[in-house]
Formats: structure tokens, C-alpha cells, sequence
């Protein structure tokens, strides 16, 4: 057998085995000169790039010092980089300062150089023309400070500035969500009762915080414990809330007159569609809060409300 394949081989195999290849030691196990390694190395990486079921690549660990195989990163296509990129800027969640650095290490490091140019025109004219939030906040830093409190389960005393409040409150919360809708980065929350603020009501119900009015936030070292089976599912509340009004759970049901259907299973994931005829979509769903009577104002003639699950609200 050539020297060189059975080099290769050799190498090949134990780099499957989980062995650290390093080119100075395998130059003198062979007895042959580091850039004979180095293309060997070159050879392995070549054939597992070609080879669509190997699904593991080549890399040099700088811990180890030495060429290892790790499982194949996948990284975003053009295609999808170019819609990631789309969908932040329409979000127009972040100050610039924020977003712009985001949208360019997408387009560094994902976006292929033959592409790259194109996609770049593509958004070029739209991160030009983007419009900061008006509370002119930066938070980016924060949210993995918030998320790991909302991970490690550990509670958070904030002061939080409300909308018609001219002074800022105090809350110790419970953390079990970030959420992002229409502009806005939430917080979801328990409120707690505490020692300080005795007189803060304590709901069944998570509240939601906008971030951008955090003024203040504080991690504390005590940790809060949660059944299992009452665990919270940022999901499933997300299909019941309404432009991010937290309250308590409603069972509503209205006439929707207009026929585009999609337009209201969109807006309202836990639709039913009772029935249907000439006089529109008769339709129930379950939400939290009050953010749905906004949505029924909007809507004027198009929309009958039928019931506003007021009455029947928080009784199962």
C-alpha cells in the first residue's frame, strides 16, 4: 500500500475514534515533514466535504492544539439569512446602534462572497430608511442578564416605569419569559409579595414588562421553585395574549363579517369556528386580559361581539 494512503488512513481512523490529531507528533510518527501532515489533513477534509453522509468536519481545536472531527455546523442559507435580515429590520425593535451590528455580522459571517454583495443590496435601501423605537433605549446587553435569571429560575426586583405613572414602581417578580411582540421585548413575570411591598396584589396570572422601561433591575441569589405541571408555556400564553395586555383568562365570542377568515385564525391562535353563513364566521377563542377589546374597537362593523368572557372570567 502507498505510504501516503496508508497515512491517511491511519489518521482518518483515529480522528473517527475521537483522537486528537496533532502535526508535529504525526510527522514524527510517520517520519516525514509537518506540510506532508498538513495536506494530508487537507485530503480528510476534502473527502468529508464531499461526502454528503460523513455529516462531520475537520477543524482545528485551539484548546486541544490539534485537528479533531466534530459534527458539521450548518450554517443559514443565503435565502434564509436574507429573511432573517428582513424580518429584523420590519421589527424595528432596536435602536440602531444594536441593530446594525446584528444585521452586519449576519451578512460576515453567514452570506456566501459571491452573494454577499446581492444580498446586501437587497436590504441596503430598508436599513437606510429604518426608524429607531421613540424610547430610545439600549437593552440588548441585558436580555442575557434576564434570560439567565428566567433559566436559572432566580428572582428579579425591578423598578419599572408605567405608562401613566410619573414615578417608577418596584416589583419582585418571578421571571419565566422573554416574549417580543409588535416593536416591543417583554418580560413575563410573577408578581410576589414581599416584606417591602406588602401591598402589592399577587396574581394567578403572569404580568408583562415592557424591557425598554426597565429602569433598574436586580438578580437576586434566591432561586423560586415551580410544578411541573404548573410550569409556564411562553407558547401556549402567546396564542391567548393580545397586543400584551396580561389579565386574567377570557373566553370570548364574536361574528366576524368579512371573509377573510385567515386574517382572524392568525390574530387569535385558539380560534374555533362555530359556524358559518351568509351572515359571517360566528367564532370563539380563549385570551388573556383586556388586549382583545382593542382589537374588537379596530375593527368596527366588521366585527359583533356576542360575548366578552368578562363574566365568566377566572371561574375555570
Amino acid at each position: 500500500m502507498d505510504k501516503k494512503v496508508e497515512r491517511v488512513i491511519s489518521m482518518y481512523n483515529r480522528l473517527q475514534d475521537g483522537e486528537v490529531l496533532v502535526k508535529a507528533d504525526e510527522a514524527k510518527r510517520f517520519g516525514v515533514d509537518e506540510r506532508s501532515i498538513q495536506r494530508d489533513l487537507e485530503d480528510i477534509r476534502a473527502y468529508l466535504a464531499n461526502d454528503a453522509s460523513a455529516k462531520r468536519e475537520l477543524v482545528y481545536d485551539r484548546i486541544k492544539k490539534g485537528y479533531v472531527l466534530e459534527q458539521e455546523r450548518k450554517n443559514l442559507t443565503d435565502s434564509e439569512i436574507l429573511t432573517v435580515c428582513k424580518i429584523l429590520l420590519e421589527s424595528r425593535s432596536l435602536m440602531k446602534e444594536e441593530m446594525y451590528p446584528i444585521i452586519d455580522k449576519l451578512l460576515a459571517t453567514c452570506v456566501s462572497r459571491p452573494d454577499y454583495k446581492k444580498v446586501e443590496e437587497l436590504i441596503r435601501n430598508e436599513k437606510h430608511h429604518y426608524l429607531e423605537p421613540h424610547h430610545g433605549r439600549k437593552f440588548v446587553d441585558d436580555m442575557w442578564k434576564v434570560g439567565s435569571a428566567v433559566y436559572e429560575k432566580r428572582l428579579m426586583r425591578v423598578r419599572y416605569r408605567k405608562l401613566k405613572s410619573p414615578e417608577p414602581v418596584t416589583r419582585l417578580l418571578q421571571p419565566v419569559a422573554i416574549l417580543f411582540s409588535e416593536y416591543y421585548f417583554y418580560l413575563c413575570a410573577y408578581i410576589c409579595k414581599s416584606e417591602e411591598m406588602p401591598d402589592v396584589p399577587k396574581y394567578d396570572f403572569p404580568a408583562t414588562y415592557r424591557i425598554d422601561r426597565i429602569d433598574e433591575f436586580e438578580i437576586l441569589e434566591e432561586h423560586f421553585h415551580v410544578p411541573y405541571a404548573k410550569r409556564f408555556e411562553e407558547g401556549e400564553f402567546r396564542k391567548r395574549i393580545q397586543f400584551m395586555f396580561g389579565g386574567e383568562l377570557r373566553r370570548v365570542r364574536f361574528l366576524h363579517k368579512s371573509d377573510n377568515i385567515e386574517f382572524v385564525l392568525d390574530r387569535f391562535p385558539t380560534a374555533q369556528i362555530l359556524s358559518h353563513d351568509e351572515k359571517g364566521w360566528l367564532i370563539q377563542a380563549e385570551v388573556y386580559g383586556d388586549g382583545v377589546d382593542i382589537w374588537f374597537r379596530s375593527m368596527g362593523d366588521v366585527v359583533e361581539v356576542l360575548d366578552d368572557g368578562k363574566k365568566a372570567a377566572g371561574k375555570g
